[in-house]
């Protein structure tokens, strides 16, 4: 028999990896991701966090308390360019420092990224002032949302939302009953519409409601994945998910 020891040859040049942390609950933002990142060079890593009803800040933030461990599962012991958390509501509730203190402790060298923090970037980077706000949440957790776009000193000039109390029904509503319920708010004084939710199935009635309204319309996920995209240097020739992308 022939033995012969053979040296491995090694590629020099690796793909940017992201990492998200998605609701156990979410059904949407996987696809939404993968939708917008497939022909790209990407390496992508989903781990799930488990919620809890009813959707209120109390929950949210009990469910935070799990973000290292879910991290720290999200390839282990390897570095992350950017750990995504899948959760709008979840970081308003907890608050961007906690959420990224909780992430870095597992991933100390990653980029965190959030769907709130995202939509901040976004709207300022387009120079928007004014948006009109739909959200899928209770009352109270939607009046949360509410006070920290105004926190942000952006002023709000209509409100509506679904008051949903289960996060696992969010990502059954209905597209085109959804875009039929966001055409008939009051948008009269906005500049662009945002929508709350990254478990929402929005991004595909994305162009087809800028179309119909004339305005910027943003969405967690959209702005999630465009902020995402920022940070590794990925963000171009992406077409159908609307004007933030251009």
């Amino acid at each position: 028999m022939n033995l012969k020891k053979i040296e491995p040859k090694y590629i020099k040049i690796t793909n940017p990896r992201i990492g998200l942390i998605a609701l156990g609950s979410d059904f949407v933002i996987e696809k939404d991701f993968n939708k917008i990142i497939q022909d790209k060079k990407i390496d992508f890593f989903v781990n799930r966090i488990k919620t809890y009803d009813p959707l209120n800040r109390e929950n949210l933030i009990k469910m935070s308390e799990e973000l290292t461990y879910v991290t720290s599962n999200i390839l282990p012991n390897e570095d992350i360019d950017c750990i995504v958390y899948g959760c709008t509501s979840g970081t308003i509730a907890s608050g961007f420092e906690t959420i990224e203190k909780k992430i870095k402790n597992a991933k100390p060298k990653s980029k965190v990224i959030t769907p709130s923090t995202a939509a901040i970037t976004a709207l300022k980077k387009l120079n928007i002032k004014k948006i009109s706000l739909f959200t899928p949440y209770p009352k109270k957790l939607n009046d949360e949302v509410l006070s920290f776009f105004k926190d942000e000193k952006f002023l709000i000039t209509s409100n509506y939302y679904l008051d949903i109390e289960s996060d696992t029904d969010i990502w059954k509503v209905d597209p085109e009953y959804l875009f039929k319920v966001l055409v008939s708010m009051d948008h009269a004084d906005s500049d662009a519409l945002f929508i709350s939710c990254t478990a929402l199935p929005v991004l595909q009635i994305i162009e087809k409601l800028e179309k119909k309204l004339k305005k910027f319309v943003l969405s967690s996920n959209q702005v999630l994945i465009w902020d995402t995209l920022e940070k590794i240097g990925q963000n171009n020739s992406i077409n159908g998910f609307g004007k933030l992308f251009k």
